[in-house]
């Protein structure tokens, strides 16, 4: 589960991020799934588009690419989605991390 800080950082990395995913009318396929992990194997953050054709809108799209590629879904706008999925073994983000002397204590 993504902080709201690390969301941040995100959205403004995937900014700069060309889109490389597209979801057309043909919708969500195999092809497109295993398209989508390789491309967070590799990269750890991916942008995708869907276009006015397809069936799903770029909410839903996303959540399911995330959901099968066992990645979180950080942003929607528009037609445009970015996910997330940190690579284990070699990772290429460097997520900011939650400081616990800093968080306001509850009373």
């Amino acid at each position: 589960m993504l902080t709201s800080k690390q969301r941040a950082q995100l959205k403004a990395l995937a900014a700069a991020e060309d889109t490389i995913l597209i979801v057309g009318k043909g919708g969500l396929t195999e092809n497109l799934i295993a398209q989508t992990a390789d491309a967070l194997r590799a990269r750890e953050l991916v942008k995708g588009r869907v276009l006015e054709s397809a069936l799903l809108s770029a909410r839903e799209a996303g959540a399911q690419l995330a959901e099968a590629c066992k990645a979180e879904l950080v942003h929607v706008i528009g037609s445009r989605f970015v996910l997330f999925r940190r690579n284990t073994e070699a990772p290429k983000i460097e997520l900011v991390r939650n400081n616990p002397k800093n968080a306001k204590k509850r009373r």
